[in-house]
């Protein structure tokens, strides 16, 4: 097992006195230490999957938005994981995970609300980690199997001739893309188990993944220790999710849910805080889940 320590590194601040900086300087130096994260390999990539992630919803004055960012999806011998492309460039080509060019990628990112998925990992099970600020959660449970049905629709996606299939997932309804000349069962997210990779998908006019590149590249697949994380069942995840961030109180302060932050690692920006790690823009938009249910 190949074993390293990533430290996040330095968060931009913007702040007017100089006392303010001092502060921020601090906070900022309390961030690295407490970020260190414990990385162990658990597989190696032979392919790997970006897609372009959309999600129609509205900001708080009920103007339609769209949120978006990239989604890597690493496919392995006995594992995929599935998470922000962000994270990839970090693990992979040594990117500062708080350097100021990361930062739009990180405000994207919290708007979309998009957890981390190992499928098979550990062996029949599926482990997912999600943040609710200031607290990262993981979820660990038996693999299951998606009812997938198939049709004789077909579509070029990407140059691919790709197949049709359809599923209800977690209170969804799915349409999906997929290629049998890329013989994997993998897909973004928690969308998986047909004979080939899953090119797009789209969910009930809100949800959409679409491939933007594929590599087949070796590259390591980690899994995330964090000494600070909260184990919890994958129902509970999602009605926690629901009903924190689908509260009419979220769109006016994104943080009401927060109690103390004195004692929590906080770092501040123009557009929003860094709690333990996660970023959290001032303003909201409207929750739309990938899981209703």
């Amino acid at each position: 097992m190949k074993k390293i320590f990533v430290t996040m590194m330095a968060f931009s601040l913007t702040i007017g006195a100089q006392a303010q900086q001092d502060d921020g300087m601090d906070a900022m130096l309390a961030a690295m230490i407490a970020a260190k994260i414990h990385q162990d390999s658990i597989d190696t990539s032979s392919l790997v999957a970006v897609y372009d992630y959309e999600c129609q919803t509205q900001d708080a004055d009920g103007k339609a938005v769209t949120d978006r960012m990239k989604v890597c999806l690493q496919v392995g011998q006995h594992c995929t994981r599935s998470y922000p492309h962000r994270k990839f460039r970090e693990d992979t080509d040594g990117y500062e995970s708080l350097a100021p060019d990361n930062l739009p990628l990180l405000r994207a990112e919290s708007f979309c609300f998009m957890p981390e998925v190992w499928t098979n990992y550990p062996n029949g099970k599926v482990t997912v980690r999600d943040a609710i600020v200031p607290t990262p959660y993981e979820t660990c449970e038996e693999r299951k199997t998606v009812k997938w049905t198939l049709n004789d629709d077909t579509l070029t996606v990407s140059g691919y001739l790709c197949k049709t299939a359809t599923c209800q997932l977690h209170g969804r309804m799915w349409t999906v893309r997929y290629s049998e000349d890329i013989p994997t069962s993998a897909g973004p997210w928690k969308l998986c188990g047909l004979p080939g990779l899953i090119l797009e998908a789209e969910a009930d006019g809100i949800h959409r993944f679409t491939i933007a590149d594929i590599q087949r590249i070796a590259s390591p697949i980690y899994y995330e220790t964090n000494a600070i994380t909260v184990k919890t069942t994958e129902a509970k995840l999602i009605k926690n999710r629901i009903k924190t961030f689908g509260n009419r109180l979220y769109l006016k302060n994104p943080i009401y849910y927060v109690g103390d932050l004195s004692t929590t690692d906080v770092t501040h920006d123009t557009e929003g805080i860094l709690v333990n790690n996660v970023y959290v823009n001032n303003k909201a938009h409207v929750y739309q889940p990938l899981e209703c249910k």
